[in-house]
């Protein structure tokens, strides 16, 4: 369908996009300032892109990058004018270029948010998020797989028994934490044929719950071949990179009890090559999936289903746009070349394929916080 709803932009005082903008970067340059030793060079460049982010305007990145992504279009444009998906993903490569991610000195390639990811991983939380795969052993394939997926859906909100002690608790709220749940067309997607590719969102505990879902789809036949697609380098906060899946399964692996059972066969799978991970290079575009490359189109339009997880991701499938809620989810989607499911906790603005009833619930109980507080949870499926 043709767009017919506002691009989302952060000039909007006291909008979310422009607390990100004004709050949240600011921050972020701040904590990784505090993560490693970095130097002179470093620190100047850090305090540049503090001001930059917050009074300046677009500047052209080192090496003439990103010509492909329209960076000539909003040089010389404020960061708050331009469209916020955008605008935040430009954040981002400037922080890495200023910490020398990307340079030839001794920093090149060290991941900024990398402590963070590995106090997740090592976090007594996990370890309590993983026991709970010895109690779940005990379930069926069925009640284990829905538990696996909604581990996945909620990250680190949930341990992996996510609500089966109360599955009917969702049809009793009236406003309930899944706003929309097609899981079982999900589910019937995955007949035991064809290639699941899963687009991850965060690392650390969030990862975790993804590896074991694809873990029991593959143990439990309901799919052949599963493709991670990750990252190519760090991205927004705890974005996953090849080199977090590797820290995941190595948790996983050292783990007691059911969770070393699943790193184990996890491992096996990459080793055959029923999992696989994929690091495309427009996974850190600042573009809607609607302009992906023809080779990302071709391979996932090979694929049995598509599953996006997060809320960036859901950004980037439906475009970042002032959709209406009940805007239909399956014509926002209909350019995607294949089937296609979104796993996400809603922590921005963007929402299509509610109904009436379900929308006018949550405004009249929250108001327009329901949409980023993370409270909320979606299963959209387009098959």
């Amino acid at each position: 369908m043709s767009p017919s709803a506002a691009v989302i932009l952060g000039s909007a005082p006291e909008s979310f996009p422009y607390s990100v903008l004004a709050e949240r970067h600011p921050a972020i340059i701040g904590q990784v300032r505090e993560a490693f030793p970095y130097g002179p060079e470093q620190h100047r460049a850090l305090d540049a892109l503090l001001a930059g982010c917050t009074e300046g305007v677009i500047e052209p990145l080192p090496d003439g990058a990103w010509g492909e992504w329209g960076i000539d279009d909003h040089v010389g444009q404020s960061w708050f004018d331009v469209p916020w998906l955008w605008s935040e993903s430009y954040f981002y490569r400037r922080l890495l270029d200023a910490v020398g991610y990307f340079g030839d000195g001794p920093w090149r390639g060290i991941d900024p948010f990398r402590p963070s990811k590995l106090a997740e991983l090592d976090s007594q939380e996990t370890d309590q998020e993983l026991a709970a795969l010895d109690e779940l052993a005990s379930r069926t394939a069925e009640e284990q797989g829905a538990a696996l997926l909604h581990g996945s859906l909620w990250g680190n909100r949930a341990d992996l028994g996510f609500r089966l002690s109360d599955g009917e608790a969702e049809r009793r709220d009236a406003v309930p934490d899944l706003v929309a749940d097609d899981s079982d067309r999900l589910w019937s997607l995955l007949d035991g044929t064809g290639t699941l590719c899963l687009i991850a969102d965060n690392a650390g505990r969030e990862l975790i719950p993804d590896l074991l879902l694809l873990a029991h789809l593959l143990e439990h036949g309901r799919i052949e071949r599963a493709v991670l697609h990750v990252k190519p380098y760090p991205y927004y906060v705890s974005d996953a990179t090849t080199a977090d899946v590797v820290d995941a399964l190595r948790r996983l692996v050292r783990a007691p009890g059911r969770a070393a059972e699943y790193g184990r066969r996890l491992w096996d799978a990459m080793a055959d090559g029923r999992l696989s991970v994929r690091a495309h290079a427009f996974s850190c575009a600042p573009l809607p999936y609607a302009d992906m490359p023809d080779d990302l189109r071709a391979e996932i339009g090979g694929a049995a289903l598509t599953v996006l997880k997060g809320d960036l991701n859901y950004r980037r499938l439906v475009g970042d746009r002032w959709w209406a809620p009940t805007t239909s989810f399956a014509e926002v989607t209909a350019y995607f070349p294949g089937p296609v499911a979104a796993l996400r906790t809603l922590k921005s603005d963007v929402i299509t394929g509610l109904d009436d009833r379900t929308e006018a619930a949550l405004v009249e109980a929250e108001g327009q916080r329901w949409r980023t507080s993370g409270t909320h949870a979606l299963i959209q499926v387009r098959p």
